[in-house]
């Protein structure tokens, strides 16, 4: 009886990894269709090296050198601190304009997050699911300023939903303050639209398979492609396609949205400001108060007539509510 009992346990287990693992090899990275996705008309005319910021480089706690761009004016010591995390697929650049808008109230560092930008170590993946907070949580401890200053978060996108998730982790505590650009919840969450508006595209079978494996605390296929984004041939082809990422693995994944329970982190978010614009393609911006006001009352949303997805960064608008929130901290 004994022996039937393991052969059948035996054979469970056998099943249960040959499905996990068929998942996972019959669904790879590939070609994706042309189709509308998000609009980076304005983002191109940026220009690859944004003017007038300084780069420098900072290292982490595993020893690596992670790049971001510094705005600081005379005095910014004294300012709040605003450490930018852009969004999905792209690098510091984006916050080109907004950075140099803020710079006589805040000082500013735009970060490039680790598997990103021109020359990533690995592009699209990273050590281990977390370690972007780390990173964020290092740049923090290495910035000088005076002991009472504020520091705060400000995320697009899955930027945004990275410094939700920040929020709700282990460094949580470093950030005074958030400020979230139509940010990334959840796949799942009533203010996504399907795929992120043609901008997302989950390899679903893939996951499946990879989440089966860290079920039973399986992680040694975390590194492999599970998500490809719809970035513009013009991007790639043209003098930014150096710096754009067009897929991530399910260890970077994971660790640049918000836990499955979402609305946990952001629970714990500092008081913060939401802006989105009325027109974006990716998420719905009248469902972040409803949604998020259920379980947090630090929030104040604004949404800006006529902008997008993308162009909520850099929207006359957007400064100005920003401008407004930093000179209203105490």
């Amino acid at each position: 009886m004994i022996a039937k009992l393991l052969t059948f346990v035996a054979i469970s287990i056998a099943i249960y990894f040959a499905l996990a693992l068929g998942l996972i090899v019959s669904q790879r990275p590939g070609p994706l269709p042309e189709r509308a996705g998000l609009d980076f008309s304005e983002i191109i005319g940026n220009g690859a090296e944004p003017g007038g910021l300084e780069t420098r480089r900072f290292e982490a706690r595993d020893g690596q050198a992670l790049t971001y761009a510094h705005v600081k004016a005379p005095g910014a010591e004294e300012l709040p601190l605003v450490i930018m995390l852009h969004g999905s697929g792209w690098y510091h650049g984006q916050f080109a304009g907004l950075a140099r808008a803020l710079r006589d109230v805040a000082e500013v560092k735009t970060l490039t997050l680790r598997g990103h930008g021109k020359d990533p170590e690995r592009r699209g993946d990273v050590d281990y699911t977390g370690q972007l907070e780390d990173d964020i949580a290092d740049l923090i401890r290495e910035s000088e300023g005076e002991p009472d200053r504020k520091v705060i978060l400000l995320g697009h996108s899955s930027g945004g939903g990275l410094a939700v998730r920040f929020a709700g982790g282990a460094h949580g505590a470093l950030a005074d303050g958030m400020i979230l650009l139509a940010p990334f919840l959840k796949h799942d969450a009533p203010t996504t639209r399907p795929n992120s508006g043609g901008w997302a595209h989950v390899l679903t079978r893939r996951i499946i398979g990879l989440s089966m494996l860290n079920t039973v605390g399986i992680t040694a296929l975390d590194h492999l492609p599970m998500i490809q984004f719809a970035m513009p041939r013009a991007v790639l082809e043209g003098p930014l396609g150096d710096y754009a990422t067009t897929s991530y693995s399910w260890r970077l994944n994971k660790s640049y949205a918000p836990r499955d329970d979402y609305l946990a982190d952001v629970a714990a978010l500092p008081p913060f400001l939401l802006v989105a614009g009325r027109d974006d393609e990716a998420f719905d911006a009248e469902g972040y108060a409803p949604l998020m006001g259920e379980v947090t009352g630090k929030g104040r949303y604004e949404i800006v007539d006529g902008v997008g997805h993308l162009d909520i960064v850099d929207s006359p608008q957007t400064e100005t509510l920003i401008r407004d929130y930093l000179l209203g901290l105490h």
